[in-house]
Order: C-alpha cells, then structure tokens, then sequence
C-alpha cells in the first residue's frame, strides 16, 4: 500500500475547465509535478516531460487495464509491433494518400458559406476528420455517423471518470471493428484491398494478429486520428482568424504551413496528456514515486514551457522541431505523425485557397472544449 498524498489541484474543476491552457501553464510554475484524484501525477515541465519519454525502462507504457497495441507496450513487445504498424505509415503510403485526403478536404471548404457565418467544428473540423480516417481505413461512409456519437461518449465517459461507461464504449467500438472484419472474411475475392484488410494478413511471431489485437490497434489509430484532427483544425483556423497578418502571410506563401502548423499547435496542443507507470523508485521534480506510481504527461503545459520556449504565444518559425513534443519523443513517438502532418497541411491549403478571409464573430466567442479533449467545442467564424 502506498500513502495517497493530498491533492495539489483538481483537473476537473471548472477554473481549468475554462481555460486548460491557462491552468496549465500556472501548474508549471506553482506546482511542476501535481498530484490529483483523477489524474494521479501530472507531470509539466519540458524537461521533466523529455526524461520520462527518453527513459522508457523506468516510465513504462504498460499503463492501462486493457490491450494497447503498439502504444500501451514496452520491449520487446513493442518493438515487434511497432516494425508490424511503421510500413503503414511509410512517406510513400502517406504521399500516396493525398489526392484522397486533397478531394475530401476540397469537397467541405466548397460547401462552406461564402460571405456568411459558419460553426467550424461540427460542420467542417469533426466531419473531415470522420472522413479522412474512413478512406484512409477503407471504411464505407455509413461509419461516419456511428463514429461521431461513440467520440462523444468516449469524451464524456473519460471525463466524468466512469469506469463502466468507460468500459460500455470500449465495447461498441470492438463491435464496429469487428464486424468490419467479419464483412471481409465473407467477401473472398472480392475483399477491397485496404488498410483494414491488410491488417486482417498480418503475422506476428509467425501467427496471425488475433481480432482483440487487431481492435486494439485500430482503436489507437481511431482514437488518435479522430479526436487530435479535429481539435487541430479548429485550433490552426482559430488561430488563423486571430492572426490576420499571418493569415495573410501564409496565403501568400503556402509552403511556410507546415512550419506554421506544428508551432501554432505547439501553442495550443491538440492532446492535452498520455500516461505512464513507474517500474521503481524514482524522483521527479523534487516528488519521489514508488515503483508502480502512474503519471500523467501534460503536453499542452510542456510545449510552452519558458525554459525551452521563452513567451510560450510568440509564433516563431525557426524553433528546433526537436525540441516541439506535439508527436512525442522517443521510442514511442506517433507513428502516424507524417499522415498528420499531410492531412493538416491540405486541409489548410485548401481551406486558404478557395476563401479571402477568416474571421472571428465579435458576439460569438469560441467555446473551449473541456478535458480529456482540446481546442473548441463550438467555434463561429465568418468565411469570406
């Protein structure tokens, strides 16, 4: 048994609720290592943030109840699944997904209103990303609306702590994936050959991927593809329409976006935490943890530390990207973070090429979303 330390600060409160990025960059500097009912650990600073994604034989991944495929592992599990999922995300295989991701992302700027209002995040932001991760799995468009509604109750489930609403949504997602396999076992011949499929040929340590490993990889891909896209849409034409000048600049010099993109997300992070176990003792910002401790990584507080970063909102281009964890560190960086990169990238190309002007909407400010997601539940802007 371990003594419970009393809380430093409660993640769930409606201060931080408001405004995570706020009281995340207040924890960095009151409190850099905090302890919470709900959260455990948190863990803020850069520095200290860097040394837990460097050493992953003390901080192991190993920090959930259920399988994790590759991201809830250590070696050498991980590193066998991990070879398994890389060719997935290969530059050609991304390169090779454009045209699909470009038509998409064309097709809903098209349908915004010219010279009229527009609610970002459910009609373009949330959509493109249902899309992108369908034609990117090989899924049929009826998964879109299903998909919608599970993120939904998986956010509040994850908020509110519930463990058994945690577990009920866990389940229906295994059902969709599952019959998803189902449907190409029957198909025979005639199986579309796609990302799903493919996974369904896999072999690992000469047998095939079981249906609970294949679920589990393609809930990491899902969960990480649907929440992270759209919260980044929304963050990057926020940020745009508050930044008239640089909305400019970047219409007028396009390949300046992928630069622009990473460090407007170092700003304000798509992904608030990602957790990890201690395997034995070991001192963090003056706490000292027990083997078996569970922390919770803050990327949104170590990306604007001022150690690394000085004023953590001045927009600069010539940042080291070494230093921008938005991808993560180390033997567990996101495999999928060229297929990010793409997608963010045409999707704002397209979005600044076919429209003059951004903007917000004075009498309707942004709503902000609350934990465990990021960027805006509601976001109102003017598309000229």
């Amino acid at each position: 048994m371990h003594d419970i330390p009393q809380p430093d600060w409660d993640p769930r409160s409606q201060t931080v609720l408001d405004d995570q990025v706020a009281a995340y960059d207040s924890m960095r500097g009151r409190c850099p290592v905090a302890y919470s009912d709900f959260l455990h650990w948190s863990v803020f600073r850069h520095a200290d943030v860097m040394r837990v994604l460097k050493d992953h034989v003390t901080f192991s991944n190993v920090a959930s109840r259920h399988m994790s495929v590759p991201n809830g592992m250590d070696p050498p599990e991980h590193t066998a699944y991990r070879a398994l999922i890389e060719p997935y995300f290969t530059t050609e295989r991304v390169q090779a997904f454009e045209p699909a991701c470009r038509d998409i992302a064309a097709g809903l700027v098209t349908r915004l209103p010219a010279g009229g209002e527009v609610e970002l995040m459910g009609s373009f932001a949330q959509e493109f990303a249902l899309r992108i991760q369908c034609a990117f799995m090989g899924w049929p468009t009826e998964m879109n609306e299903p998909l919608r509604r599970w993120v939904q109750r998986n956010h509040d489930a994850t908020l509110a702590g519930n463990r058994a609403a945690t577990a009920a949504v866990a389940l229906e997602f295994d059902g969709f994936v599952r019959h998803l396999l189902d449907v190409r076992r029957e198909a025979g011949n005639t199986v579309p050959d796609d990302v799903t499929t493919r996974l369904l040929r896999e072999r690992i340590d000469d047998r095939p991927l079981t249906d609970e490993e294949i679920v589990s990889i393609v809930r990491n891909w899902t969960v990480g593809e649907l929440g992270t896209i759209s919260a980044s849409a929304g963050i990057l034409t926020q940020y745009l329409a508050t930044h008239p000048d640089l909305q400019s600049r970047l219409r007028e010099n396009p390949s300046l976006l992928p630069a622009a993109i990473d460090e407007i997300l170092r700003i304000h992070a798509p992904l608030i935490a990602n957790r990890r176990a201690t395997t034995r003792a070991v001192e963090i910002g003056g706490r000292r943890f027990a083997a078996g401790a569970r922390l919770s990584l803050i990327w949104a507080s170590a990306n604007r530390d001022e150690a690394v970063f000085g004023d953590p909102d001045e927009f600069r281009l010539d940042r080291d990207p070494a230093q921008n964890l938005l991808y993560g560190t180390g033997i567990h960086v996101c495999p999928g973070a060229g297929l990010a990169r793409l997608e963010l990238r045409v999707v704002m190309e397209e979005l600044l090429k076919h429209t003059r002007a951004i903007a917000l909407v004075p009498d309707r400010p942004p709503e902000q979303e609350t934990y465990p997601a990021s960027g805006f539940a509601s976001l109102t802007l003017r598309i000229d």
